[in-house]
């Protein structure tokens, strides 16, 4: 896996060694700060660490043949605010380290059995673009980030990959994934906002309008049932969780922690993604799959949360770490 050690990351590792798998994460560095927010340590030890740079197809390559690995996801990559700060890096790690695992993964041959991938709803423009109704996964791609173009490369080329090598990969497109460890990106904020509730302090989040929240348990579920259910081809799908106001999750949080109707705000600028997305390609082709509700998806978070606390673990930095405004598209020149 690469990025495993990411926030969606530690939550599809936590699935898979329940299932009794073995996983190797393959990173820059080892940091296993956030599977030990969701995992117990005699856990998190049986995950193997692999040095390595995600553009490196020749260590990558190397790593593939030499641990046997049979299923791969790859979640390695920059977000929003980096690659807006330095596009070229951002391709660098988001496109370049795209291709390095497809081709990795072609070199590998018959020993690869499955090649997932996190793709994100930033492929698609704001909601204004789209006419009225869930977009389905073939909807037009109209980004309005550079991370969002980067996205779209990775799904394009994960399309020739099947088209002129018969490789098949599975693109995911995540929205605002919420829950314990979700720390970076702009759309970390509700999950901050529930950790500072929690501890009585006032937090903000820069945004509303509506989107798509969704719980990060599920989203790993979807990882790992697409690694193991049958399947040929190169598709992307949409994931879809509760697709709310900002008014809506307000309210939700509210009513798991009374004290967040004061000391929780938003603001009311839309993100430029479109929110109403349709996930029925999703569970034609690798349902059933989960859907939890928003104020569980919360009473669950709170309860992780609650859980560090008592133990002296709760991490409060990311709530000082300043926040990326929201991304807002307009026609005017």
């Amino acid at each position: 896996m690469t990025g495993g050690y990411g926030f969606i990351g530690a939550w599809i590792i936590r699935n898979l060694l329940g299932r009794g798998d073995q996983v190797w994460v393959y990173d820059l560095r080892e940091d296993a700060r956030r599977l030990r927010l969701v995992l117990p340590e005699s856990e998190v030890a049986k995950v193997t660490f692999v040095p390595g740079d995600v553009t490196d197809l020749k260590a990558l390559s190397a790593a593939i043949a030499a641990h046997q690995i049979s299923h791969v996801i790859h979640l390695a990559g920059l977000q929003v605010p980096t690659c807006r700060a330095d596009p070229m890096l951002g391709a660098k790690v988001n496109v370049l380290g795209t291709l390095a695992v497809f081709e990795a993964v072609r070199a590998a041959g018959a020993q690869v059995q499955r090649l997932v991938y996190a793709s994100s709803a930033a492929v698609f423009g704001g909601p204004d673009k789209y006419p009225a109704g869930a977009q389905g996964d073939d909807a037009p791609l109209i980004p309005s980030t550079h991370y969002g173009v980067f996205k779209c490369c990775n799904e394009g080329n994960a399309r020739i990959y099947f088209q002129d090598f018969g490789l098949s990969s599975v693109g995911l497109r995540p929205w605002t994934v919420y829950g314990a460890g979700r720390d970076l990106g702009m759309t970390s904020e509700p999950t901050k906002a529930i950790k500072a509730a929690l501890l009585g302090r006032p937090y903000h989040i820069n945004f509303g309008g509506w989107t798509d929240f969704q719980y990060v348990g599920d989203v790993a579920e979807v990882f790992v049932q697409s690694l193991a259910r049958p399947y040929t081809g190169a598709k992307s799908y949409n994931l879809r969780g509760a697709v709310v106001t900002m008014k809506d999750f307000h309210a939700a949080l509210a009513a798991v922690l009374p004290e967040a109707a004061k000391l929780v705000t938003f603001g009311t600028t839309q993100i430029a993604i479109a929110y109403d997305l349709s996930d029925d390609g999703l569970q034609r082709d690798l349902g059933p799959l989960p859907k939890t509700a928003l104020e569980a998806g919360i009473r669950e978070t709170v309860a992780i949360f609650r859980q560090l606390q008592s133990e002296g673990r709760l991490d409060t930095s990311d709530l000082e770490v300043p926040k990326t405004a929201p991304v807002v598209v307009t026609d005017e020149p």
